[in-house]
């Protein structure tokens, strides 16, 4: 009895290539936007409202 289907590794490996792939490339973009998009000017912003808040507690005392 011959095979009648042909093996499917090469798709296999093939898909298994672009999925990776574009998980990677996926990953690693929105892992940049969400750091440089939300995540830093957040810290930013909490790190100039303890700044300002410890200058007036200085100031107050001063």
């Amino acid at each position: 009895m011959a095979a009648t289907i042909a093996p499917i590794t090469g798709i296999l490996r093939r898909g298994l290539v672009l999925d990776l792939s574009t998980a990677f490339g996926l990953g690693t973009t929105f892992g940049y936007l969400w750091w440089y998009g939300y995540h830093l000017p957040r810290v930013r912003a909490r790190d100039n409202y303890y700044a300002r808040l410890e200058a007036e507690r200085a100031a107050g005392r001063a």
